[in-house]
C-alpha cells in the first residue's frame, strides 16, 4: 500500500484519533491516523499479521501455539487522514455529529471485513436510514 503525505497536521491527527477512540470505545482496536489515497476507504480494519497467523495455527492444532487461540482478537484501525470524510468530521461543529460520523465510518469498515454482526449491525442499519 502506497503511503501519501498526510494532509492533517499533528494536532488534527490527534483530534481525529481521539474522536474515533471515543466512537469505537473498545480496547480491541488500536487507532492510527495515516496518510492514504483520498479515494480509498476512510477507515480500514486489519488484524496484525503475526496474531492472525498464530491464531490460524492454533485452530489447526498447532501444539505449542495453541495458547494463541485463547488470546483476544486485536485489530488495527487505520484512519485515512486524507479522506474527505475525515475533513467533514473535523469541520463539524457538533460533538455528537463528529462521533456519529466516526462511528458510521468505523462500522462501514467492520461491515467490509464481515465483523459487523448482531445488535451492532442492526444499530448500523438504523443509523444509516436516519442519516438518509
Amino acid at each position: 500500500m502506497y503511503t501519501y503525505a498526510n494532509l492533517l497536521n499533528e494536532e488534527q491527527s490527534k483530534t481525529v484519533k481521539e474522536i474515533f477512540e471515543k466512537a469505537i470505545n473498545s480496547k480491541t482496536y488500536s487507532v492510527e491516523v495515516e496518510g492514504l489515497n483520498p479515494e480509498e476507504m476512510p477507515v480500514t480494519i486489519t488484524m496484525e499479521e503475526f496474531m492472525r497467523r498464530m491464531k490460524e495455527m492454533a485452530q489447526t492444532g498447532g501444539g505449542a501455539m495453541s495458547f494463541y487461540g485463547s488470546l483476544p482478537d486485536a485489530y488495527k484501525v487505520a484512519i485515512n487522514g486524507n479522506h474527505p470524510m475525515v475533513d467533514k468530521i473535523l469541520k463539524s461543529e457538533c460533538e455528537e455529529e463528529k462521533t456519529k460520523l466516526a462511528k458510521q465510518s468505523f462500522d462501514l469498515a467492520l461491515l467490509a471485513q464481515g465483523l459487523l454482526t448482531g445488535k451492532e449491525l442492526t444499530a448500523f442499519v438504523k443509523r444509516s436510514v436516519e442519516m438518509l
